[in-house]
């Protein structure tokens, strides 16, 4: 029997996915890693914090569909598209394999970061993938962000394409399908502290 266990969490924006993975780890007494992948990765490679968080779980996707390209910039485009791409590897391998020595050290939460895949021949892992209705997600942004209706709406579009393509781009799985992952829990029916209470029971099972 394995002597530890760790649970990863894939999410929607504005999910509440986040919110889980810490209320969960509190429950257990175990630590939650998340965006601290992302400094433990830019450290390693020596890069800025800032520079590591530009392309973490957003990749080069969300670059190209931001930048304007014209004829006189395509060469300077490619290049920098090339040189994003290279960067999102690095970033990538660094933290998949932080995110195998942290399993391999003790039990834990992680949240995002393609955990689920790169811990996948782990029989102490357990994933899920959190989503929950249009509607709450929306209200949810809206709050924690202080954003209208139609920003809200905006940025959790603009941040699910991101997580979508940084996760197929490095895992080849489709993100959010239950073929990905073990469970899909829907927040708008079971409420966060219900999943929770769940995943705890799973993880003391």
């Amino acid at each position: 029997m394995p002597e530890h266990k760790i649970i990863t969490i894939g999410r929607q924006f504005g999910s509440g996915g986040h919110e889980i993975g810490q209320k969960l780890s509190k429950r257990l007494g175990i630590p939650l890693y998340d965006h601290r992948l992302v400094s433990m990765a830019a450290e390693e490679l020596g890069v800025s914090k800032e520079s590591a968080k530009r392309v973490d779980e957003s990749s080069l996707n969300a670059f190209v569909s931001n930048y304007a390209v014209t004829p006189g910039l395509y060469t300077d485009f490619i290049n920098a598209a090339s040189y994003i791409q290279s960067f999102d590897e690095d970033v990538y391998r660094k933290q998949a394999e932080i995110i195998r020595v942290l399993a391999e050290k003790e039990s834990c939460v992680i949240v995002g970061r393609c955990a689920d895949y790169v811990l996948r021949d782990r029989t102490d892992c357990v994933n899920v993938f959190i989503c929950a209705d249009k509607e709450d997600r929306k209200k949810r942004i809206m709050q924690l962000y202080d954003l209208t209706e139609r920003k809200a709406a905006e940025k959790i579009r603009r941040t699910d394409r991101e997580r979508k393509y940084y996760y197929e781009l490095h895992t080849g799985r489709t993100w959010g399908d239950i073929s990905s992952h073990q469970m899909l829990f829907n927040v708008s029916l079971l409420g966060i502290d219900r999943i929770v209470e769940i995943l705890e029971m799973i993880y003391r099972a």
